[in-house]
């Protein structure tokens, strides 16, 4: 496939599917333009974005991904609190048993951190440099990666309603 028709095709999947992405900022990191832009490039693929800016914990995070019945989890990082907050995050999705991928973007993140990140189970990590079409087609294979783990009745990789317990 060429990289016109894998543009073209992910375009195309994001407007169709529709994936709904929880998008938070850790704890006291200020830097929220990157953040909105890509809330703003995710939402004019086709995404349904839940933005729930600063001042985020793990915690809130994780009970909005479950309210919202989510198909990813992105974070930006423009500060080191994602260095505390990421293992808090992934510890907190285990406890409440929700196999939903996280994502992290910004500008701090180390290669060695990548990695230990990665290594520690997050999906992806994305910087400055990554490109726009690219990081949609990442998030695509992602997403529907859990998609294709899940077990719902109504659609992959989520739920089923009787299956939630919201206390």
């Amino acid at each position: 496939m060429t990289e016109e028709e894998l543009a073209s095709n992910t375009k195309a999947w994001w407007t169709l599917n529709k994936p709904r992405i929880v998008l938070a900022i850790f704890g006291y990191d200020q830097h929220e333009v990157g953040a909105m832009a890509v809330g703003r490039n995710l939402r004019d693929a086709g995404a349904e974005v839940i933005y729930m800016g600063r001042f985020a914990t793990p915690a809130s995070i994780v009970a909005t991904a479950f309210q919202e019945d989510a198909d990813l989890i992105g974070v930006s990082c423009h500060s080191w609190e994602y260095s505390s907050y990421t293992p808090e995050l992934l510890a907190e999705l285990r406890a409440r048993q929700l196999a939903l991928p996280v994502v992290l973007g910004g500008s701090v993140i180390t290669d060695a951190d990548r990695e230990r990140l990665i290594a520690g189970g997050v999906a992806a990590v994305f910087g400055p440099k990554d490109k726009r079409d690219d990081m949609l087609a990442r998030l695509r294979v992602i997403i529907e990666r859990s998609w294709s783990a899940g077990d719902s009745q109504s659609r992959p990789g989520r739920p089923s309603e009787g299956a939630r317990d919201d206390s």
